[in-house]
């Protein structure tokens, strides 16, 4: 990774693909984690914030040699939060699955 790769768009569905594309680009390989990341951060945005909401996603290397991906929108009143769904539900693993993927890169 180079430089940070820092891309202004509105959250809609078929820019999820094209974010993770970008990501994979910049980082010169595929990083199926990262790639994972950014798509769920991208879709609970689209999910609970509003589609065609203006998202910033910056990717750098920090100064703790961690890879750190930012998803900002402009609602300063939607936080994440994660929830234990129950074994039916469809929806609600993409917090825990972030949470994992993070503690797993020892960046959590």
């Amino acid at each position: 990774m180079s430089g940070p790769l820092v891309l202004e768009l509105l959250a809609l569905p078929k820019a999820v693909p094209e974010v993770r594309r970008a990501v994979r680009e910049h980082l010169g390989a595929p990083c199926s984690e990262v790639q994972v990341c950014v798509s769920e951060l991208l879709t609970n945005v689209i999910a609970h914030v509003g589609e065609a909401t203006p998202v910033t996603v910056r990717l750098f290397r920090a100064p703790d040699g961690c890879t750190r991906l930012e998803v900002t929108d402009p609602d300063a009143h939607a936080w994440l939060i994660a929830r234990r769904p129950g074994e039916d539900d469809e929806t609600g693993r993409g917090l825990l699955l972030l949470d994992a993927i993070t503690r797993r890169w020892g960046c959590g």
